[in-house]
């Protein structure tokens, strides 16, 4: 029998993050009051983010008092569904220009148009979204919002997409992390994550059309001017002006504020289901639970700005 090692849990205790209790969840900003939605019904799938749109028909035009309506709800909620809508990539191209120019992706493949990418997994071809990211943080102007329709859902419900909203991942950092922050910038590039699928060939000619970007670390939304935690796992690659160590150490810690479930909220998909949200002020992860079953979207991504 082997002698017991004694352990005094008082002569050690490990440096961790033992942040635990209410978080300060604030859906709008600071000063702005509650209003009602007249021209649809709107359901909360949280406090703070994601709620389902009900008696709107994305096949139909959309007046401008509705699109005024839907855009406060996209800013108030980051994030906005649609159950049942039986539209075509046209239709969808039709809603998603409503708030602005359309953006092409360089990397991805494409749909029934240029402007639609298609995601169609399988056996051979299996969901790589599981990451926490923001959409195409490594363009100089990031994409304002995206527009993902779901054609074929897998059985069981998988392949869930969940959404953070990266304001509230801000409101909660310790204000010595927030002084820690506060003025940098991050750079942000592509090669990591779509560099791995080209020749280096291909890579070198995609870093010349696509230099990095930098950004600041913390953004200020342009609409509602909230301070948003704007580095991601998938892009960010360093803090300017820092050691690499310290940069990873700092990144890490950011990077894990994504995965708080209070910042969260979880949409099961259903054939035809629509997700509508603001890049600007959420990231999102793709569960790959669905192996080795069909899961097929497309996706239209809306031209943004430079990040302030």
């Amino acid at each position: 029998m082997t002698q017991a090692t004694t352990y005094l849990s008082r002569d050690y205790v490990p440096a961790r993050d033992r942040r635990a209790g209410v978080r300060v969840l604030n859906r709008l900003p600071e000063g702005e009051q509650e209003r009602p939605y007249t021209i649809f019904k709107l359901k909360p799938l949280g406090p703070i983010i994601g709620a389902e749109i009900e008696g709107v028909d994305l096949s139909q035009p959309v007046s401008p008092e509705l699109r005024a309506e839907l855009h406060r709800a996209f800013l108030e909620w980051k994030v906005l569904f649609f159950r049942n809508q039986t539209i075509n990539s046209d239709q969808q191209l039709a809603f998603a220009r409503l708030w602005g120019g359309i953006e092409k992706h360089p990397f991805l493949p494409q749909g029934s148009a240029e402007e639609v990418t298609r995601f169609e997994k399988d056996e051979k071809n299996t969901g790589m979204e599981n990451l926490w990211h923001t959409d195409v943080t490594w363009r100089v102007n990031p994409a304002l919002g995206s527009l993902l329709r779901l054609s074929e859902v897998p059985p069981l419900g998988g392949g869930d997409t969940l959404w953070a909203d990266m304001a509230a991942a801000y409101d909660n950092l310790p204000e010595e992390v927030k002084q820690r922050i506060d003025g940098l910038t991050a750079i942000h590039d592509f090669t990591p994550s779509f560099g791995r699928r080209l020749t280096p060939e291909q890579l070198a000619a995609k870093q010349e059309e696509y230099p990095v970007a930098e950004h600041p670390v913390v953004r200020t939304h342009p609409e509602t001017g909230r301070k948003t935690l704007f580095v991601n796992a998938a892009f960010t690659i360093r803090i300017v002006g820092l050691e690499p160590e310290e940069s990873e150490e700092l990144l890490g810690y950011l990077f894990k504020q994504a995965q708080v479930p209070e910042y969260q909220v979880r949409f099961r998909w259903q054939q035809n289901s629509v997700a509508f949200w603001d890049n600007r002020a959420t990231q999102h992860y793709a569960v790959s639970d669905y192996y080795p079953h069909r899961r097929v979207a497309e996706r239209i991504s809306i031209e943004g700005d430079k990040p302030f």
